[in-house]
């Protein structure tokens, strides 16, 4: 191997000299690869771009309001819709037993004929639907109640109106009349 000439550089020496590297504290770190610095955290940036940490809680309380308001307007929401399916519910249960009441009056027409054969089907279904809600509005010597009656035949008479006759049977549904009571009122 020839050694290169005391005046002249070796080639080595001129490479090195052209990229010097940056001085290193000490060995033990030199091998190591050098870890990019962290961008920075924007919450903890002072500068003008970043959030602070009291716009940030103002942010997420706004959200967590919006969140605890949408909630509760689902629960009404929610609430809202049962009572209205439990009202449709109940609005066709009317109508079905209202389809049914001419039954009931066909059947007290023919006991008042003497018929008395009808008499256990129609107690027999009165009793099934009063189990559900129905309710007879039929009490001569009550006082009269235009909401509950229907006066086709007034008596003279003194003091306030009250029942004297019920010509024709009322029915009431859950407080609902379904059809009032045709009556003969006195006073």
């Amino acid at each position: 191997m020839s050694q290169p000439a005391p005046d002249q550089p070796d080639a080595d020496h001129l490479v090195a000299n052209l990229v010097a590297p940056e001085p290193v504290a000490d060995q033990a770190t030199a091998n190591q690869p050098v870890a990019p610095e962290p961008a920075g955290d924007p919450l903890l940036d002072s500068s003008s771009d970043a959030l602070s940490l009291t716009e940030v809680m103002a942010e997420r309380d706004g959200y967590l309001k919006d969140l605890q308001r949408v909630t509760a307007e689902f629960a009404n929401h929610r609430r809202q819709a049962e009572r209205r399916q439990q009202e449709i519910v109940a609005m066709a249960a009317a109508k079905v037993v209202e389809k049914m009441l001419p039954v009931l009056d066909a059947c007290d027409a023919a006991a008042a004929q003497g018929a008395q054969d009808v008499m256990p089907i129609s107690e027999a279904l009165f009793s099934i639907l009063e189990k559900e809600g129905l309710s007879k509005l039929d009490n001569p010597g009550e006082p009269f109640d235009p909401n509950c009656h229907e006066a086709v035949v007034h008596e003279p008479g003194e003091g306030e109106p009250v029942i004297a006759e019920v010509l024709r049977a009322g029915y009431q549904w859950k407080q609902r009349v379904l059809r009032p009571a045709m009556v003969k009122v006195k006073g």
